[in-house]
């Protein structure tokens, strides 16, 4: 009966709360690290005390602002926007590969097929419908906008990123929902040969979502754990800022 489900509601309630909640996103304001491209965010004040008994902001930024959503539309004419998304596509299985060592000696550093197949060697094939997040501790330089750049006396940026072929290789052999990570763009940006967008276009017009700016990565597990993404609902769009937490085991 109805009491008896609500009781077992309530077990399942209890038994993630005893779980292991961490926060993936950064907070969203004027000093967010954003894609170079874009401006900081704006805040206007509308209503305020001084003649309403409320307060209330008007902001500009764009979609692709901070820690944020990118939907197939972003790359897909033809594809699903925000509003589309389907809710179970919010909630999957997380898996956190750690390149952060392979980083410090190389910055611009693509995750490979290799890194996949090392960390399945560990803990199992990666389960179809999963979230698959690059971990650098690249977020550790929030706010520092140059930091997240990185930029030479060029001005080229190196920031790590995905391989074409490790992003193909999830998608076709893996079966995976969605990947993410720390920095700005999917592609190394220093990566000539995936210029333009190259992995973040395969990802997105295959009919998946992706992640970006993600933050403590190194406070979860690699495994067992899993990832929710909130976002507004908002009609026609190709990204958003979005809450991400992981709820995982303790260590």
């Amino acid at each position: 009966g109805y009491g008896v489900r609500r009781m077992k509601i309530n077990i399942v309630l209890d038994e993630m709360k005893r779980l292991k909640w961490v926060d993936l996103t950064h907070g969203f304001g004027t000093e967010t690290p954003r894609w170079p491209g874009f401006d900081p965010l704006k805040r206007e004040v509308k209503l305020d005390f001084d003649q309403y008994p409320v307060r209330a902001y008007m902001y500009t930024f764009p979609g692709q602002y901070g820690t944020h959503i990118d939907v197939p539309a972003h790359a897909d004419v033809g594809g699903r926007t925000l509003e589309e998304i389907d809710l179970k596509e919010c909630v999957l299985p997380l898996c956190v590969i750690n390149c952060v060592e392979k980083v410090k000696n190389n910055p611009y550093y693509a995750l490979s097929i290799k890194d996949i197949i090392d960390y399945e060697d560990k803990y199992g094939i990666i389960p179809r419908g999963s979230f698959v997040a690059m971990r650098t501790d690249w977020y550790k330089r929030w706010p520092d906008q140059k930091a997240f750049e990185n930029c030479d006396s060029k001005g080229q940026a190196h920031y790590p990123g995905w391989s074409i072929e490790a992003v193909e290789f999830l998608i076709t052999q893996r079966k995976i929902g969605s990947i993410g990570h720390e920095t700005f763009d999917t592609d190394p940006p220093a990566n000539k040969n995936q210029s333009p967008f190259k992995a973040e276009c395969f990802i997105l017009k295959s009919d998946k979502y992706q992640v970006e700016m993600l933050a403590n990565l190194d406070k979860v597990t690699e495994s067992g754990g899993i990832i929710i993404c909130l976002f507004a609902k908002q009609v026609g769009g190709t990204g958003f800022p979005v809450r991400c937490f992981a709820i995982c085991p303790y260590r």
